[in-house]
């Protein structure tokens, strides 16, 4: 997908000036990054660090609020059930939604599970269609499968184009009478694609065709609004954009969620159950069986809002800066190739060091204080569709500067040398 042409060792690069986004003023908030000054954490795209602030939110909701969920009439129970509701608010404004229009999951795996099982595979046949992407993550692939192989239905994936971009006239001769659902990332985890999703979702929308979108990767870099984009379903985690692991978003339109049957069964999705039968809540409680990640939620909400705090221009402008540097630096490596070039860029870089297997190229980066991913990030079809068995990912979060960058460089430098010669 790049040019093979010979280049020179990159030479070293200085910080520069200081800019509006003041980095340094962030990366302080992250106990983790503080502690380890040395590490350049370029891994965000699998997991963000988690700022004091979402600590001290879960710190505090368990030292002072703890108490069980809609289950007690004591204060503690009404003042956690206040801050848990409080946090679907808080979640629902950061999409645009409603309250009511958001289901607590634990990520972005369990949401699109539901989806699949309690929306879709009541209406699926043998011989209808899923529509997908070449590049989707393996957690919007593997749960279509499965409810494609229990109806007799199948996946048709969109092609890619040579810049690692989803055409849209691709998409829309991917759509037929045949079509029950699409489901597409926002923004891809391995290549950075940033997704057309709103015109990808107005063409589905006039062909009645339901669209769940993956927003994993879009929610720490930009903001998004549901009612804009157009879509029935909306997936997300906390972990991506600096809050705790185990809870995270689904957005779905109201009347879709009415209709759907719980997908788990227990404790506070109920109205009334006897032996014979039970009635279910309304959602989005319906869809949440169980005790629930209050604590969890604290820390998600907490996230969103030192996230909006910083604000999304300046953390555009920022991130831009980032990926500029790491592509044009990955560039000036003989041996390197920056896989995908496309035409909006979000989070992520990955890249091949010729005659290297990236698992090493990572091992070493490691030992230059530089994490990584290396693999096929859980797109193992995208990976087999650009004839590559694993890359290297670089991923940048708000905490990142221009001098993690110029450590991920010197250290693919070094790998080169080291594993190449």
């Amino acid at each position: 997908m790049t040019s093979s042409a010979t280049r020179s060792e990159p030479a070293p690069r200085s910080v520069g000036a200081a800019r509006a986004f003041d980095v340094g003023r962030v990366r302080a908030e992250f106990p983790l990054l503080a502690r380890n000054g040395s590490l350049a954490y370029l891994d965000s795209a699998a997991t963000a660090q988690k700022p004091r602030a979402v600590l001290e939110a879960m710190d505090r909701f368990q030292r002072e609020r703890y108490g069980p969920i809609a289950r007690g009439v004591h204060r503690l129970a009404a003042e956690a059930t206040a801050a848990y509701e409080g946090a679907r608010e808080r979640v629902a404004r950061f999409v645009g939604a409603s309250p009511g229009e958001i289901v607590f999951t634990r990520g972005t795996t369990e949401a699109v599970n539901l989806v699949a099982w309690s929306f879709l595979r009541p209406r699926l046949a043998a011989g209808d269609e899923i529509v997908v992407t070449e590049l989707e993550h393996h957690s919007n692939l593997v749960p279509w499968q499965l409810a494609a192989e229990a109806s007799g239905a199948r996946l048709v994936a969109v092609p890619i184009d040579g810049r690692g971009d989803v055409p849209v006239e691709a998409f829309a001769r991917a759509l037929s009478p045949r079509t029950k659902m699409a489901a597409i990332a926002h923004v891809s985890n391995a290549l950075g694609t940033v997704l057309p999703v709103a015109e990808l979702v107005a063409l589905a929308r006039e062909r009645g065709v339901p669209v769940l979108v993956d927003g994993a990767q879009a929610v720490p870099h930009r903001p998004v609004d549901v009612a804009a984009l157009g879509c029935d379903f909306y997936a997300f985690s906390a972990h991506k954009l600096y809050g705790p692991t185990g809870i995270g978003g689904l957005f779905g339109r109201r009347s879709f969620l009415e209709a759907m049957p719980p997908w788990q069964g227990g404790g506070g999705m109920i109205r009334e159950v006897t032996i014979e039968k039970t009635t279910y809540d309304d959602p989005p409680r319906r869809f949440e069986a169980g005790t629930p990640a209050a604590t969890e939620a604290a820390g998600f909400a907490a996230a969103l809002d030192f996230v909006e705090a910083l604000g999304w221009e300046a953390i555009a402008g920022h991130e831009r800066e980032l990926l500029d540097a790491i592509v044009t630096g990955l560039d000036a490596i003989d041996g390197v190739e920056v896989v995908g070039r496309p035409r909006e860029r979000s989070g992520a870089v990955s890249f091949v060091l010729a005659g290297a297997h990236a698992h090493d190229v990572g091992t070493v980066l490691d030992h230059h204080g530089v994490a990584v991913r290396a693999g096929h990030h859980c797109t193992q079809p995208l990976h087999r569709r650009l004839g590559l068995a694993a890359t290297v990912r670089a991923s940048v979060g708000v905490y990142n500067g221009l001098d993690d960058v110029d450590r991920l460089l010197a250290g693919v430098a070094a790998a080169r040398k080291l594993l190449v010669g």
